[in-house]
C-alpha cells in the first residue's frame, strides 16, 4: 500500500509521489514530505551484491509507491548507463583517514548528476501516469551545479522546457561555461545581477503565484521543479548513501548495522537531507556532520538554534554552496517539529518577513545527531594542499570544506566511528581555486604563473598535476559557441520566463 506526501506548510495539501514530482513544490510554498519513510527491509548483505541500479530501485520503490517496478527499472536504467564514466556509478575511495563517495562521474561532473539524470525519466512518466497533457516548464535556480545537470537531463526531452538562473558573478568559469553553452532546442539560461538566494527567491515566487498559473494553464504549460525541493530530486539522492554503506559491508570494513558518520558540504542542506531520510530508512549513521563554507548560517543554526540569513553574502571559492536560505531545512525543522505543518508555517512566515527563526528547546533536542562546523576560504586552499601532499589525491573546493570539518569534527570529539565523506564535484569544475591551492603559495613565480593563465590553461594544469585525464564534460565545453546570452535584474524572471515561452 502506497503512502501519501503532505505539505510542510498544510497538514491537508497531500499528493502522490508522481503528483508530488509533477508539482514540484506544494501550495503556499511548502514542500513535498513523505507521511512516512519505510523500513528498508532488505539486509545489508543482499544490497551489497547488488550493483548501483539494484541498490537504486531497492530504495526508491519504498520512497515511490504509485510508480510500478517496471516504470521505476525503466527511469533507473535510462539514468544510470554510460553518461558516467564508470560502472560503479558512485565509487568509495580511502583518502585521509575517511571514505570519499566519488559523486562526480556523470555527466556534468558534479552530484547533480545523480539525481537529475533519472529526474526527467521520472517526470515524464509521471505526467504519463497522471494524463498530463501540457507542456511542462522546468523552473530552477542553481548556485552552479544543479543548472547545467538539468540542462543536460531536459535537453530536447519531448513535453519539457527547462528555464535555469543562476547568479552571473557568483560561479565558477567552467560552471558558467557548461550552463551558456548548452544546445537544446527546449533550453533557456539567464544571468541574474544578484546572487542565488535572489535567483532561487524568484524562482519560488513564480511557483507560488496563482494568477500566472492560471495563465500557464490557459496558454498549455505548467511548472515543475529540477531544484531539490522536488521530492523527485531527493529520494535519488538517498540510494547513494545506502550504496556507499553497503560498499563498505562487502569490503567487510564495517558490520552489517555498524554505525557510520556522515560528512556533507552543503549549503542548500539537500544532500544531507537524503542522508538523513535514508538513515530513517534504516542506514545507521551515528552523526551527520554539516559543512559550511564561509555562509555559515547553517552551523549559527545548528549552534544557536537560530537561523538567521540577514547577514553579509560571501563570495567564496566553493561557490555552489553561497546560500544563505537553505530551503531544504524546511523539511526537517517540519520532522523536528513532530511533523507540525502549523508550527512549520509560522516559522516560515517568520523568516520571510522578518530573514530569520529561532526553535524551540524541545525542536533542538531532535537534533542531537547533527554536528555543524565551517572552513574559511583559506582553510579550503590549506585543506586541498595538505590532502594532496599526502597522497596525490586532489579534492575540489566543496569536498574540501566537508574534509577540512571532519578533521575539526575529530579533533572535537575523538570520535573514530567509519566515515563517508561526500565528494560533491569534480577539481576540473574549479581550476583555478584548486591549482592555486595546489601549487606552493610561497612561491611568487608560481603564484605569479597561475595568475597569468586562463582557466582552460589551468585545465590542462591540474591534469599534469593530478594524473587524472580531463573529463570529457570539459573538454566538450572548450571550444563550444555560447548559445545563451540572456542578463536580467532578478525583477525581470518572470517576464524573460514568459518571453522564452512565447506567451
Amino acid at each position: 500500500m502506497g503512502f501519501l506526501y503532505r505539505s510542510t506548510r498544510n497538514e491537508n495539501e497531500t499528493a502522490t509521489a508522481s503528483e508530488a514530482i509533477l508539482k514540484g513544490l506544494a501550495e503556499e510554498g511548502g514542500l513535498f514530505v513523505p507521511d512516512e519513510i519505510p523500513e528498508l527491509d532488505v539486509s545489508f548483505e543482499e544490497l551489497a551484491a547488488m550493483d548501483y541500479k539494484g541498490v537504486a530501485y531497492e530504495v526508491m520503490s519504498r520512497m515511490l509507491t504509485d510508480f510500478t517496478e517496471d516504470e521505476l527499472m525503466y527511469c533507473i536504467n535510462g539514468a544510470y548507463d554510460k553518461k558516467f564514466d564508470t560502472e560503479l556509478i558512485a565509487p568509495v575511495k580511502y583518502h585521509h583517514g575517511a571514505y570519499i563517495l566519488e559523486l562526480f562521474h556523470g555527466k556534468t561532473i558534479a552530484f547533480k548528476d545523480m539525481a537529475l539524470s533519472i529526474l526527467p525519466y521520472l517526470m515524464t512518466t509521471a505526467a504519463k501516469k497522471n494524463n498530463i497533457d501540457k507542456e511542462i516548464v522546468i523552473l530552477t535556480a542553481t548556485s552552479g551545479d544543479t543548472g547545467k545537470a538539468a540542462l543536460a537531463g531536459f535537453a530536447d526531452v519531448p513535453g519539457t522546457r527547462i528555464a535555469v538562473f543562476y547568479p552571473k558573478n557568483g560561479v565558477s568559469p567552467i560552471q558558467e561555461k557548461q550552463m551558456v553553452t548548452e544546445k537544446g532546442a527546449n533550453t533557456f539560461v539567464a544571468g541574474i545581477t544578484g546572487n542565488f538566494d535572489d535567483a532561487q527567491t524568484g524562482v519560488k515566487k513564480m511557483f507560488s503565484d496563482k494568477t500566472l498559473a492560471e495563465y500557464l494553464d490557459e496558454k498549455g504549460f505548467q511548472f515543475s521543479s529540477a531544484n531539490s525541493i522536488n521530492i523527485g530530486r531527493l529520494v535519488p539522492q538517498m540510494v547513494y548513501y545506502v550504496y556507499a554503506y553497503t560498499r563498505l559491508v562487502a569490503a567487510g570494513t564495517v558490520k552489517p548495522g555498524d554505525e557510520i558518520n556522515v560528512v556533507v558540504p552543503t549549503g542548500n542542506f539537500g544532500n544531507i537531507l537524503a542522508a538523513y531520510y535514508a538513515s530513517e530508512m534504516g542506514l545507521p549513521v551515528k552523526k551527520f556532520i554539516c559543512a559550511s563554507n564561509d555562509n555559515k548560517v547553517l552551523y549559527d543554526f545548528f549552534a544557536t538554534g537560530e537561523y538567521d540569513r540577514n547577514r553579509e553574502f560571501i563570495l567564496t571559492t566553493s561557490p555552489s554552496m553561497d546560500i544563505l536560505i537553505s530551503s531544504n531545512l524546511e523539511r526537517l525543522i517540519y520532522r523536528i517539529a513532530g511533523n507540525d505543518a502549523e508550527k512549520n508555517s509560522e516559522l516560515m512566515k517568520s523568516l520571510a518577513e522578518t530573514g530569520k527563526y529561532e526553535i524551540t528547546d524541545e525542536m533542538k533536542k531532535n537534533l542531537y545527531k547533527f554536528y555543524g562546523n565551517f572552513a574559511t576560504t583559506e582553510e579550503v586552499a590549506s585543506t586541498i594542499h595538505n590532502v594532496y601532499a599526502e597522497d596525490g589525491y586532489v579534492l575540489d573546493t566543496h569536498t574540501a570544506v566537508a574534509v577540512n570539518v571532519y578533521d575539526k569534527y575529530k579533533a572535537d570529539t575523538e570520535d573514530d566511528t567509519p566515515t563517508i565523506i561526500a565528494s560533491t564535484a569534480s577539481p576540473y569544475k574549479f581550476a583555478r581555486s584548486v591549482v592555486e591551492a595546489l601549487v606552493d603559495t610561497g612561491n611568487e613565480s608560481a603564484k605569479l604563473s597561475t595568475d597569468s593563465l586562463d582557466d582552460f590553461a589551468l585545465v590542462d594544469e591540474l591534469e599534469k598535476l593530478s594524473a587524472v585525464k580531463i573529463p570529457q564534460a570539459v573538454e566538450e565545453i572548450r571550444t563550444a559557441p555560447v548559445m545563451h546570452e540572456t542578463v536580467c535584474d532578478k525583477e525581470e524572471m518572470e517576464s524573460v520566463v514568459k518571453n522564452f515561452l512565447g506567451i
